[in-house]
């Protein structure tokens, strides 16, 4: 996604999960540089380009719309399919429909099956408006799991035996790149560490520089910093970073004095005021770090593919040394692939654009990406937070399409270092998420991405969904008066059933994942076979213990949206830091009291329900330990230790990651290992370790 400007930098204190989710801290750089930048002009002469936003029609406008259309046509005053004949449909779009029906077809008869299978093990009650909602939800929310199952499925299907109506990258390889295939490499910041920042990019400049291609490629460091401090150190660092590359390097810096509409509104900036010198522009995050070779693949692919209007990457986490970071890099690198590869076999050219890590062709970027704020008030209007679901679907509805590509590897991020970041940074992700389904009617659109902005928000409203499932099912027992042993035999077969089903979709992805890792002799990279299993195992634990806890926080989030309430906006830190107790206990403190006295009641009233209560109670009270204790860079360095956890860029580390680690070497961490040998060094990449062999 993105990050967006913030004007404090201090960490939140807060007495309940509202204050301390809504906040955020950005790091200042350890010690700024003493040398005042040199007095020059910091980026090429301004080229001016128009980038206007069309103002949106919002969800009633778009049906009143998409109503008078049909209209017209049945009226016989337009033509049935457009203004203009168009094309037969490409054999990937073909492709691509037939696959998405059989996706449609599994999802409804799976959540037909788990629909019967649920009303039938419920007890009887005497307000069955209760029993009916509850088997509603259930059914939709098995439907919306039964999606992701299948989507890892078919990411298992695809990494064994390939996908032809895939973007090749084998033909791209053999793409010549001629002069007119310019391109902008751009970085927008806000309040980052300064540091880290210029070394990722000097990595990956240099990088490119070794492709032989680096003629091409132009980088932008395009500012949106507040804080006059970390403002001046970046200008030092740029400084810096030019005088080390010599007088041809093509590094420019960007500060921009008025900071409307986020990171959109700063890539926006720059495609008005230097789009027109390039045909493509990289777009990468704070903590991006690329090589060379995947920034000139994309490249290729997109002069190999003209109808091609963004290519995103399938970027790897990596970097950070806690417990609650490592978990999320290896589930990433295991079962996160795999539904990376399921989306892109049921999307093909209509996919995903992430906001980094990316590839945009910037002529119709301009002409047709630009994004207007949504009328009205509250939280789900104004600017539009997450912008890059919109944008690329206003790209497939201008007829350019989005092409997403899993097997590009040299694609870097980094994931928060642990659970109050992760929270903070997905509060602001729901927040656009939900903002982004105001959109969905939009005239145009293709239905894929109206998916994809429906599924967005499903992916947070699915949330409180959940937790009133849950709530419902406890208060059914609770209505019903009826104990375990009351029910009926053959009941007891199908409520294990539909646990087992329910389970299954859960779990068997991850168990996809590390099958497919075997299958494909790729298991060296995570320790060998039973590193690989046992770290599966570590980190499903992990996920298990979590997911209630991200449930209720995701379900306090989407009130807080759909309220209106503030919303401060902050990156994530691109360092691990250790969660102090006092810190954990201000967010989750209030949350486990309630849980503690619903659990307290329930056993009073009801003692059944709780069987109810149980997976959800059980980890909101142990949230506090676990939040603290996985944050702890020596427990995740002792997990390492173990050989628990590992993903491939620990055990061979890139030359790029290697090469950022270098450039960060005046820290106390890097000096400290001048004298190990190599291969007992760490990277220290984002302010933790990377093990180098």
């Amino acid at each position: 996604m993105d990050h967006l400007d913030s004007s404090r930098l201090s960490r939140p204190e807060g007495a309940d999960l509202v204050r301390l989710f809504a906040g955020g801290h950005a790091s200042t750089p350890a010690s700024l540089p003493q040398r005042e930048p040199r007095h020059e002009p910091t980026a090429p002469p301004i080229r001016r380009g128009s980038m206007v936003p069309v103002p949106w029609l919002g969800f009633w406008g778009g049906l009143k719309s998409a109503w008078a259309a049909r209209t017209a046509r049945a009226a016989g005053d337009a033509p049935a399919g457009g203004a203009a004949p168009t094309a037969g449909p490409a054999p990937w779009e073909r492709a691509a429909a037939r696959r998405r029906r059989a996706l449609l077809w599994l999802i409804g008869g799976s959540a037909v099956l788990a629909a019967v299978l649920m009303a039938r093990t419920q007890p009887m009650v005497d307000h069955p408006v209760v029993r009916v909602a509850q088997v509603l939800l259930f059914t939709l929310l098995f439907a919306w799991v039964s999606a992701g199952f299948f989507t890892a499925l078919m990411g298992f299907w695809v990494q064994l035996r390939g996908d032809r109506h895939a973007l090749s990258l084998a033909v791209a390889r053999h793409q010549p790149l001629g002069p007119e295939a310019r391109t902008a490499v751009i970085m927008p910041i806000c309040n980052e560490q300064v540091d880290t920042v210029f070394a990722g990019l000097r990595a990956t400049y240099e990088s490119v520089a070794n492709t032989g291609a680096s003629r091409l490629f132009d980088f932008y460091v395009l500012s949106d910093t507040s804080d006059p401090a970390v403002r001046a150190a970046e200008r030092v660092a740029w400084s810096q970073l030019r005088d080390s590359l010599g007088d041809g390097a093509r590094v420019f810096y960007r500060w921009r004095q008025r900071r409307t509409r986020r990171k959109a509104g700063n890539v926006a900036d720059f495609c008005r005021r230097w789009g027109r010198n390039y045909r493509y522009m990289v777009v990468l995050d704070a903590d991006s770090v690329m090589t060379g070779d995947c920034i000139v693949t994309l490249a290729k692919l997109m002069e190999a593919n003209p109808r091609a209007g963004i290519i995103q990457t399938a970027p790897q986490a990596c970097g950070l040394d806690t417990v609650h970071a490592r978990a999320q890099q290896f589930a990433g690198r295991t079962t996160g692939r795999l539904f990376t590869t399921g989306m892109q076999y049921w999307q093909l050219g209509e996919s995903h654009y992430w906001g980094h890590n990316a590839i945009i062709r910037i002529e119709p970027f301009m002409k047709h990406c630009a994004l207007a704020p949504l009328a009205g008030t509250g939280g789900l209007s104004g600017d539009i937070l997450s912008h890059d679901f919109v944008e690329a679907a206003l790209m497939r509805r201008a007829g350019y399409h989005t092409w997403l590509v899993p097997e590009l590897a040299g694609s870097y991020e980094q994931q928060p270092p642990n659970l109050l970041e992760e929270l903070k940074r997905d509060r602001r992700w729901c927040q656009g998420n939900l903002q982004n389904a105001r959109l969905i009617a939009e005239p145009g659109l293709h239905r894929v991405h109206r998916a994809m902005l429906a599924t967005g928000a499903m992916a947070y409203a699915s949330a409180p969904l959940w937790l009133a499932s849950v709530l419902l099912g406890a208060g059914v027992w609770m209505w019903s008066g009826r104990s375990v042993a009351e029910l009926p035999a053959t009941v007891d077969v199908e409520l294990a059933a539909l646990w087992v089903a329910t389970l299954t979709m859960l779990l068997l992805p991850r168990a996809l994942g590390v099958l497919s890792l075997l299958l494909r002799g790729e298991h060296v990279g995570y320790g060998g076979r039973l590193a690989l299993v046992k770290g599966a195992v570590l980190e499903a634990m992990l996920s298990t213990l979590l997911a209630p806890v991200r449930m209720v926080a995701h379900s306090l989030f989407v009130i807080v949206a759909l309220t209106g309430l503030k919303l401060d906006w902050k990156s994530p830190p691109r360092e691990a830091e250790a969660v102090r107790w006092r810190e954990a206990a201000s967010g989750f403190g209030a949350v486990a009291g309630a849980v503690l006295a619903l659990v307290a009641v329930t056993l009073v009233v009801a003692p059944i329900a709780v069987l109810w209560l149980i997976p959800l109670a059980l980890p909101l009270l142990l949230a506090i330990p676990l939040t603290v204790l996985n944050s702890r860079v020596g427990f995740g360095r002792g997990v390492r230790a173990r050989g628990l956890l590992v993903t491939p860029e620990e055990v061979s580390t890139p030359a790029v990651l290697r090469r950022a680690w270098a450039l960060l070497g005046d820290s106390e961490a890097a000096r400290a290992q001048a004298t190990q040998p190599v291969a007992q060094r760490s990277i220290p990449w984002g302010g933790e370790l990377l093990v180098a062999h």
